[in-house]
């Protein structure tokens, strides 16, 4: 089935201003919260698209891509493919839960963890680079990166085997501290993260020895990306829960894999389409006959039409790339150019001399009325 579009979902237009998506989300989530409709799965998952269009759409670097390249710029991979959402409702509570005023959905904090919020690994950035055929027909890589993961010794706690956590006494368990300021407004009351318990609301007494106490360690880990086929030069495809974890539980980051294109030594990209320069001996020119040109997937053989003239193009259909958001497939554009030697034996000056004097070589006022219209037309 195919995804609805992230401004549908929100209710706003594509040009609308960060502060109108903003509030269209917040207005969609406090419609459709867990807490506001139990029971109610239809609600739920409306809960979570807009929490998925909105983390598209707050992040002007996302917008961008989801603008210009629509889901696929955007999307995680699940699966051995690449489809958008999966966000679990830890996701949407760890990341969104600022805009209620640190507890989301002000309904029964459902997201909250007893009042803490949930913590959120980093995002990992890799490159990959492609060539035109993996990116004419998709691919599958395989990438070793270095990454926090939980720690295997004490499953991400952080805690000595046998070992009990106790109650932070600052913030007394909720993980958070307020403050209270006297201002010439009046007082302003604060809150931030217990620096104490760094946001946990406990206290390890024995830390684990392999993670310190952090829940987390830095190892290697070999991830499969599976890349759709038409993606481009700049794109950033998304593959979530694939970043480094949180240190002591939380969610993890995401994978952002950054596209790189390898040029290819014959052909040149051109959105979908890609063209070949061809060029054409005097004879093929004049005479006319069949030559191999290449694509992505072998070389093909194209006719050439007795007389034909520099700068006519050849389209072949469906030789190009395909759309990344599958909307059919571009051509390749065949420019055909003529070779003039520069250097002749004297035999082959006699020839040309000799065909020189003949009628049918000489260009007449259409010819080169017609010559020179197509490539005028070239350049508006």
């Amino acid at each position: 089935m195919s995804k609805r579009d992230f401004y549908e979902i929100l209710g706003v237009s594509k040009s609308a201003s960060a502060e109108e998506i903003k509030k269209a989300y917040r207005k969609k989530a406090i419609e459709h919260h867990p807490d506001k409709n139990p029971g109610n799965k239809a609600a739920e998952e409306r809960f979570k698209e807009a929490a998925e269009a909105y983390e598209v759409l707050s992040d002007q670097q996302k917008r961008q891509r989801y603008d210009q390249f629509g889901h696929a710029g955007v999307n995680g991979a699940n699966n051995g493919g690449y489809s958008g959402g999966g966000m679990s409702m830890d996701d949407i509570f760890s990341h969104f839960g600022d805009i209620f005023g640190g507890h989301f959905g002000g309904f029964g904090g459902g997201g909250s963890r007893g009042g803490q919020r949930v913590r959120r690994g980093s995002d990992l950035r890799v490159k990959v680079k492609l060539n035109l055929t993996e990116i004419a027909n998709g691919v599958e890589k395989k990438i070793k990166v270095k990454k926090q993961v939980i720690c295997s010794h004490c499953n991400g706690a952080g805690a000595a085997h046998g070992s009990q956590s106790v109650t932070c006494t600052t913030c007394h368990g909720s993980g958070r501290v307020t403050r209270v300021q006297n201002t010439i407004l009046g007082q302003m009351q604060t809150a931030s993260e217990c620096p104490t318990c760094q946001g946990d609301g406990k206290i390890i007494k024995d830390k684990c020895s392999y993670c310190y106490g952090e829940g987390i360690v830095r190892e290697d880990e070999v991830i499969n990306i599976n890349i759709p086929a038409g993606v481009m030069e700049g794109m950033q495809l998304s593959m979530s829960g694939k970043g480094n974890a949180a240190r002591r539980g939380g969610v993890n980051g995401d994978l952002l894999v950054l596209i790189e294109e390898e040029a290819h030594p014959e052909l040149i990209r051109d959105q979908n389409d890609l063209i070949y320069n061809l060029l054409l001996t005097l004879p093929m020119a004049v005479l006319g006959g069949s030559v191999e040109v290449p694509t992505v997937d072998g070389k093909v053989k194209v006719n050439i039409a007795p007389g034909t003239q520099p700068g006519k193009v050849l389209r072949l259909r469906g030789k190009g790339l395909p759309n990344v958001n599958r909307y059919g497939t571009g051509d390749l554009l065949v420019n055909l150019g003529v070779y003039i030697p520069e250097n002749l034996n004297r035999e082959e000056k006699m020839l040309i001399e000799k065909l020189e004097k003949s009628e049918n070589v000489k260009p007449n006022s259409k010819n080169s009325h017609d010559f020179f219209s197509r490539f005028r037309n070239m350049f508006e």
